[in-house]
């Protein structure tokens, strides 16, 4: 019998055996891949709202807040009429509605953590002023400072808040290294390379969303390829540290290796006990007092100093292990109030979630007499830093649901998987690492391309964790390359103008990185 449209198979749960077990799946109509045949140009047609998004980002004319919106715009007519079988209005309200619930679970880890961060930075001197002499002007202490301030301070600044605030810790702690602004950029960068835990693990909890995969299983399967790519980014440190005239031993190299070992190690396993909204905060923040410790020696005074800045994250660290690690604890605060529209969908349980704790902790401080009054000054400029960050990601939910929804990912994903089987998954961290270094977010690659990444890991009978976090990781993780971070370094070196010579240096390491996530790839199909 000829397939017709809107034909689907009929078996409530589906089985796929592969070599790594039984893959059971039914929380969408599958077409048959056997019949998903449509005319090339119902290919077309389906990847319009990508193509609409790519073109505005890529035309460098438009936000990718309104390039969101053109995609959402796009998908709703492509859904209602050109989806593989009919799809009502009342069938895109309830997708518009899941958007928005996504939206709603992810947006308090991106405000709170930026109103938290401007809240405890309020009254904090600048390096190298107020008093403060430079921290270190030996060789070996200035090459560990570089270290220090690319590798711990700012990936932890970057997890409480995102959005490049690691960069400004970044360069704040190297300035008075005097550091020419082409390499200066390079390090700020380098603030950059453990994204997937950046703003509180918001883009790996939206990911996970999209992947129906648990968030912590979802960051465990990302170590890897976060693990293999960081040889590449210490290999750009080194390179970097030489031209500046920062050269160090072979034995300092190895101490280096070796805290970053350790560090990775410690954020595995904080995301296992913890998930990836804290996790690099708990694991990191011992891990900069120790080395702050070890490198600088301070005497009580400087101690003091140092522990009364760093209170206010010392005591929300404490707050989040606790509401994770405490049973007694976690279940009353989940029982005070839980929410769950949604069975495949993160819930929002407010009294546990590591958002409703930011909030709460910049309100705390703003009792405080040296921050009082301060409060809605700070709450504005969070929003005003956070907006299109936020709204992207309500836009970009509710496109993701809309084509999921409406069958358009599963029959996309359908047609590129009958046509190249299993070594479909190979082109997908090509295609996420690019746009998110145009979209200078993981959030739109994600939202575009995890659905059909779940549905062809799951035809071909692959690793889907492993398969969800190669392309969430792609499209995290290259955005070190985003020219909008680029051009938040050359602001921060007072480097501008030079963009295009730190591009020059950058690419071989950008290829050397998309050369792993590739052969990562390769690996996932081989082994599925």
């Amino acid at each position: 019998m000829p397939f017709q449209r809107g034909q689907y198979c009929r078996d409530a749960t589906e089985q796929r055996r592969s070599k790594t077990g039984i893959h059971c799946y039914a929380f969408t109509p599958r077409i048959h891949p056997c019949h998903a045949r449509f005319p090339s140009m119902m290919y077309v047609l389906w990847s319009l709202p990508a193509l609409t998004v790519i073109g505005a980002i890529a035309s460098g004319r438009m936000n990718t807040t309104l390039a969101a919106v053109l995609g959402l715009v796009a998908a709703i007519p492509v859904a209602l009429f050109a989806a593989p079988a009919p799809y009502s209005a009342a069938q895109l309200a309830t997708a518009l509605e899941r958007g928005l619930w996504i939206g709603w679970i992810i947006t308090p880890y991106i405000l709170g953590g930026l109103l938290f961060w401007q809240m405890a930075a309020q009254g904090r001197s600048a390096p190298g002023k107020g008093g403060d002499p430079a921290p270190a002007f030996d060789p070996i202490g200035r090459r560990r400072l570089l270290f220090f301030a690319c590798f711990l301070v700012g990936p932890f600044a970057e997890s409480a808040t995102g959005f490049g605030v690691g960069m400004l810790g970044t360069v704040m702690l190297i300035r008075p290294l005097g550091l020419k602004a082409r390499e200066t950029m390079v390090f700020a960068l380098l603030s950059q390379t453990l994204i997937p835990w950046g703003a509180m693990g918001s883009g790996t909890l939206l990911a996970s969303a999209y992947a129906r995969v648990p968030p912590a299983q979802l960051a465990l399967y990302a170590m890897a390829p976060v693990a293999l790519l960081m040889i590449v980014w210490m290999w750009l440190f080194w390179r970097t540290a030489d031209r500046a005239g920062l050269p160090a031993p072979a034995s300092e190299r190895g101490r280096e290796a070796g805290w970053m070992a350790i560090s990775l190690a410690l954020l595995a396993a904080a995301t296992t006990l913890l998930g990836p909204e804290t996790a690099l905060l708990a694991a990191y923040g011992p891990l900069i007092v120790l080395r702050f410790l070890a490198d600088r020696r301070p005497d009580g005074k400087q101690a003091l100093q140092a522990a009364r800045q760093a209170l206010p994250y010392i005591a929300l660290i404490a707050c989040l292990v606790a509401t994770r690690l405490l049973p007694g604890l976690n279940q009353a605060l989940a029982n005070l109030a839980d929410f769950r529209p949604y069975a495949d969908l993160p819930a929002w349980m407010p009294f546990l979630h590591a958002g409703s704790w930011l909030i709460a902790g910049a309100l705390a401080m703003a009792l405080g007499p040296a921050r009082r009054g301060q409060l809605a000054s700070q709450a504005r400029s969070a929003w005003m830093t956070g907006r299109h960050a936020v709204l992207s990601v309500f836009l970009f939910a509710m496109m993701a649901e809309t084509l999921a929804g409406a069958g358009i990912s599963q029959a996309y994903a359908d047609g590129l998987f009958s046509a190249l089987h299993d070594w479909t998954i190979l082109i997908t961290p090509v295609l996420a690492g690019a746009f998110g270094i145009l979209a200078n977010s993981g959030n739109a690659p994600n939202s575009l391309f995890m659905p059909s990444q779940l549905s062809l890991a799951l035809q071909a009978g692959l690793n889907v964790p492993a398969a969800a976090a190669l392309l969430h990781v792609s499209g995290t993780s290259m955005g070190i390359f985003s020219p909008v971070r680029m051009s938040i370094a050359a602001g921060l070196a007072h480097g501008r103008g030079q963009e295009r010579s730190v591009y020059v240096l950058l690419l071989p390491f950008a290829l050397a990185a998309f050369g792993i996530l590739l052969s990562l790839a390769l690996l996932v199909v081989l082994s599925g």
